[in-house]
């Protein structure tokens, strides 16, 4: 008798969460359609959205899935709400703010992309900071490569060391626009270990850790010397050479597929 009552709660269970999957599915929908309709001025700003009804009789769905794609759009700043005059497409809605998610950093060739992004601003970043630095600010560069360190051997507690890294380098430049890119950036400044040492053996992972720690030991040494131009030589040199790392992994991984 009780195994019976469980398994039927089983398959009420899976049941609702097929429809909690589905609804879900279909608000991503309709909210890539409304979003798609609003960045190419075919809803332009200030224009009126249509009723919910009206969207969920024209996409063939539940007025609970237009509520909750129309509430998205609102959290992004797409649309506001007008006390009884319906949803509006907001003024704004034209400047997309700048994005890097964490799914987007899944993808090896995503990976490089941001490399690259990140060749052009942490050059530059380090000669700011060995020319603006202050013993403070050596003071937070050295400990947080030390931190670094220290958690060589825990790749997501390094990655969350490397952040905090650049971060106080970041700091040391006394531009506060370079502090809040690197704070935003987050985890996404540190490609993941594992994605570049997939099925490695312990040995290439201590052989990446001495090389990286390396390249940074290069970056503090020219930024406590006060030396814009070498910090950006060993600035430059470290995202060159994840740059080629991840490259390179990306040359063998289409290799394989067409072997395949």
């Amino acid at each position: 008798m009780t195994s019976r009552v469980i398994g039927a709660r089983s398959v009420e269970g899976d049941i609702i969460g097929e429809d909690m999957a589905r609804t879900s599915s279909l608000t991503d929908d309709v909210f890539a359609k409304l979003e798609a309709q609003i960045r190419s001025g075919g809803l332009a700003p200030g224009s009126r959205l249509p009723t919910q009804k009206e969207i969920a009789l024209t996409e063939n769905v539940s007025r609970t899935v237009v509520r909750e794609a129309v509430a998205r759009l609102s959290a992004q700043g797409l649309t506001v709400s007008r006390q009884g005059s319906g949803v509006f497409v907001a003024d704004t809605a034209e400047y997309r703010a700048f994005q890097i998610t964490r799914d987007e950093l899944n993808e090896l060739a995503d990976v490089i992309k941001l490399l690259e992004m990140r060749l052009a601003v942490e050059t530059e970043m380090a000669g700011l900071a060995a020319a603006r630095r202050t013993t403070a600010d050596i003071g937070g560069i050295q400990e947080a490569l030390h931190h670094m360190n220290e958690q060589s051997g825990d790749p997501i507690a390094a990655a969350k060391a490397d952040s905090a890294f650049h971060l106080a380098i970041a700091r040391a430049t006394q531009n506060d626009y370079y502090v809040r890119l690197v704070d935003f950036l987050g985890l996404r400044l540190v490609p993941p270990r594992n994605l570049y040492l997939r099925d490695q053996p312990d040995e290439a992972h201590q052989a990446y850790v001495a090389k990286v720690r390396g390249e940074h030991d290069a970056i503090v040494d020219a930024i406590v010397r006060m030396d814009p131009q070498r910090a950006r030589e060993a600035a430059r040199h470290h995202m060159q050479e994840s740059l080629s790392r991840h490259s390179m992994l990306s040359a063998s991984a289409r290799v394989r597929d067409r072997s395949a």
